[in-house]
């Protein structure tokens, strides 16, 4: 049976610049910040994603080290593709609420981004369908590497923290992208802005930028609270300091930012009944309590054992006594990976 996201096949067809401005004009109607094309072809940088890969930088995310000649070449992905659609969409919403005592990476502050793109995706791919064109979508669930097409059509820049930089957006927007056999005129590529400014790279709280546009996996904050399944290594753990969820400190200091405005899109907000909750009483979570609270969210897919590991290294560092007795009941947790955890923050507080 064929996969729901791909389409019978095309040949390639030449659109006009008015079904260009159709496609521009959808995409804004559907709530998307900006939408660029770059021409099918093999990534600008896939030389560098293969020694990346190759020097196992990647960690735990295996799924990065399969298929990579197809995440290199979009023409791997879907045969007889023309062009790659590259859509930003918004989702700054400000400073962060202040009730939570550990901090949350602002994507993740309500509802998972890629149920809410891939909506959207659908209403796209019908319209480029009905013009002729054949088509696969992606929300960085596919093999795609998203920001070299972003770049190459001139949707920002790939910052020296190799995230994603917009001028007008700064670095709070999603990626998405629609592979497709439609021959559209690639938009002209972005300058690389960054100039001399280092403030992402001196941000790191881990020095997982370990040089301009090199990131090692291994080191990142937001790998270990949200991709590693495992124990955190000791020598990372007091670096995490209050972070509950990903890190977003070499965004935050991208002088970029300056120009982002807040997003309309009311799904990204911050849920209230999580910001509310104190992090000792997000120990008492079972795991229906758990998928409860962060129903639709981004954070419920790392499940129970790895969000309450996060909970005890941040209570760890920031925690009090008043938090030890939650610790105590935490370290008898049946599951091996929150017990040690815990453990490790009951010494650290009675240390303090």
């Amino acid at each position: 049976m064929a996969s729901p996201r791909v389409q019978s096949f095309t040949s390639g067809i030449m659109p006009d610049a008015a079904l260009q401005d159709e496609l521009r004009a959808l995409s804004l109607k559907l709530g998307f910040s900006d939408c660029r094309v770059a021409a099918a072809k093999p990534a600008a940088h896939r030389e560098v994603f293969q020694e990346w890969v190759a020097d196992g930088k990647y960690g735990d995310m295996a799924w990065m080290a399969r298929n990579v000649e197809r995440r290199t070449d979009p023409c791997l992905v879907l045969p007889g593709a023309k062009s790659v659609i590259v859509f930003a969409l918004n989702y700054y919403q400000g400073d962060s609420p202040q009730a939570l005592e550990g901090r949350i990476a602002r994507y993740a502050w309500n509802e998972d981004y890629h149920d809410l793109i891939e909506k959207k995706l659908r209403e796209m791919n019908a319209f480029l369908e009905a013009k002729g064109g054949t088509q696969r979508f992606y929300v960085d669930t596919g093999p795609v590497l998203e920001r070299d097409f972003a770049s190459d059509s001139g949707l920002g820049w790939n910052g020296k923290s190799t995230m994603q930089i917009h001028r007008s957006l700064g670095t709070w927007f999603f990626l998405a992208e629609i592979i497709t056999t439609l021959d559209f005129e690639p938009d002209k590529p972005a300058k690389d802005l960054c100039g001399k400014c280092t403030r992402c790279l001196d941000a790191c709280p881990t020095n997982a930028i370990t040089a301009p546009h090199q990131m090692d996996a291994r080191r990142c904050i937001s790998y270990f609270t949200i991709e590693h399944k495992g124990s955190i290594p000791l020598e990372f753990r007091k670096a995490i300091g209050d972070r509950l969820y990903g890190c977003d400190e070499c965004l935050v200091a991208c002088p970029w930012n300056k120009f982002a405005q807040v997003s309309h899109e009311a799904t990204f907000q911050a849920r209230e009944s999580v910001f509310q909750m104190k992090l000792r009483d997000m120990l008492k979570l079972d795991d229906n309590g758990f998928r409860a609270l962060f129903s639709k969210s981004p954070i419920k897919r790392i499940k129970r054992p790895a969000f309450l590991r996060n909970v005890c290294v941040v209570l760890g560092n920031i925690g009090t006594a008043d938090d030890l007795l939650a610790l105590e009941i935490a370290a008898l947790d049946p599951h091996v990976l929150i017990a040690e955890h815990a453990q490790w923050a009951i010494r650290e507080i009675l240390a303090r």
